[in-house]
């Protein structure tokens, strides 16, 4: 209700005609596109690009109490 009556700015009458899908769209256009989307392929591949696992994987688990 917030959202429909503030942020779109919506008179209380057009938020009560609303359907849910209606409402769900106008929120959804307010949604960032990546927030909760899976990476991309060219994502994961930059990420680990940038973070590799280490090349043995005993390193990995030195000092560790459980390894």
């Amino acid at each position: 209700m917030a959202f429909g009556l503030g942020r779109l700015r919506w008179t209380p009458d057009a938020f009560w005609a609303a359907s849910p899908r209606e409402i769900l769209a106008a929120i959804e256009a307010y949604r960032p596109p990546s927030a909760l989307d899976p990476p991309t392929r060219p994502m994961l591949d930059a990420l680990m690009r940038a973070h590799p696992d280490p090349i043995s994987c005993d390193d990995d688990w030195k000092g560790r109490i459980d390894g």
